[in-house]
């Protein structure tokens, strides 16, 4: 690893432009075709079937990363993966990855080993990730890289000092993405591990003196749906609930006026975050207003509903939903519409072929415990205070992808050098 104090930038003021590559580079890097460059393992490849494989320690790979571990590996070794079909094969997309050690590759995934002494694993698997790899593929119904193709790949050559420099700057990014990635998967566990505690009743949460104390519940009671604590009560959706059904026209409304449609909302989250205009369509729409519940109908195993915090008109493959306040609110309810259990209850209600959807009907039915109000918005605030996390991690891999992304326009085409010093 190299110290970030030794290194040195500069901006190149000696740029020449290669036809090859398509862009200036600088003058002193040469360009190399990417069959001089690396030794191809191919032929060790053995492809096998999910039912066939024997499960072990050892990662089964193929296009788009380890999709299995195996008992057995073809390779061992520092080799660069890169996607023959099946793969993202667009600029800034991972079509190659590094492997360590022992490993299995199926056939749809080329093995490439770096000539030491002309160029590294990670410079080449960044700039294959880099560059737009389409103009080299083959076919139309499954575009592939033939190996001939992929050996006619154009590449810059900067020393073997700058493209470790390169790749040592583009794996810190890297590991503060992986460990960003590590904080939101772990926010996501604690998250998933209390709706299923706190929305069964089995954890409790009391309010005392401002703070919020859990405690372990020991005293249930039979219902229809299972156990439930004593003193909560299982109630079907319509009935803390109702469906708005207002129908506007939306060129009848001001043309600014926000549109939600399912395309806008993303599985498994909670508040309305995206958003397009009503000018932007013409059929009949649901009008909403602020705090209430938007339900994806079309394919309910989508995991599509959200709190609106605005007014406007949304897809008729909503549900719009307004909660009765004497027995519920929707920051609770939203949590208890993305249970795993009442989206399976709601998928099992699906009509149609083409175009699945439930109905309000079908999911009015649907039987839940209930707290008191009180404990609903206690843990209605302990989820979405694991939202608004969740939400900060995520904005803050968007804005170290944004930042690699720029690190690689400049350092992979050398408009910006770098040197040890």
């Amino acid at each position: 690893m190299i110290s970030s104090a030794k290194l040195q930038f500069y901006k190149e003021e000696r740029l020449v432009f290669n036809k090859e590559l398509g862009c200036e580079i600088p003058e002193d890097w040469g360009v190399v075709k990417l069959g001089k460059v690396v030794e191809v393992w191919d032929k060790y490849r053995i492809p096998v079937k999910e039912q066939d494989r024997k499960p072990g320690p050892y990662p089964y790979c193929g296009a788009n990363g380890i999709i299995d571990y195996v008992d057995g590996y073809t390779h061992d070794g520092e080799f660069v993966l890169l996607a023959e079909d099946g793969g993202y094969f667009g600029p800034f997309e991972k079509s190659a990855y590094i492997m360590r050690g022992k490993f299995w590759a199926n056939n749809h995934v080329h093995i490439l080993k770096a000539i030491a002494n002309k160029m590294t694993s990670e410079f080449l698997m960044f700039y294959l990730n880099f560059m737009d790899l389409r103009p080299f593929l083959t076919g139309s119904t499954r575009p592939k890289l033939t190996q001939t193709d992929m050996l006619r790949i154009p590449l810059p050559k900067p020393s073997l000092p700058e493209q470790k420099a390169i790749a040592e700057i583009l794996s810190t990014v890297d590991r503060a993405i992986e460990k960003t990635d590590e904080i939101i998967a772990k926010v996501e566990r604690l998250k998933k591990g209390l709706m299923q505690e706190l929305l069964a009743g089995r954890v409790r949460v009391k309010v005392e003196n401002g703070k919020i104390r859990f405690y372990r519940e020991t005293r249930f009671k039979d219902s229809e749906i299972g156990k439930v604590p004593e003193d909560w009560e299982v109630v079907k959706l319509g009935k803390v609930a109702e469906q708005r059904k207002e129908i506007v026209d939306p060129t009848e409304v001001d043309p600014v006026t926000p549109y939600v449609g399912l395309e806008h909302v993303n599985s498994g989250e909670t508040k309305l975050s995206n958003f397009g205009k009503a000018e932007e369509v013409v059929s009949s729409k649901y009008r909403f207003y602020i705090r209430d519940i938007l339900y994806g109908k079309l394919r309910p195993y989508l995991d599509k509903a959200v709190i609106s915090n605005i007014n406007g008109v949304c897809s008729t493959d909503f549900i719009v939903m307004r909660t009765k306040r004497d027995y519920t609110i929707p920051d609770f309810l939203i949590y208890v519409l993305h249970t795993k259990r009442f989206i399976d209850y709601s998928t099992a209600g699906m009509t149609g072929t083409n175009h699945p959807r439930t109905s309000w009907n079908w999911i009015a039915k649907f039987e839940f415990p209930l707290p008191p109000l009180q404990e609903q918005k206690a843990i209605a605030e302990i989820l979405s205070t694991l939202d608004k996390k969740l939400e900060l991690e995520k904005k803050e891999k968007e804005r170290l992808e944004r930042i690699k992304k720029g690190l690689m326009n400049v350092l992979l085409t050398g408009r910006v050098r770098v040197k040890v010093g």
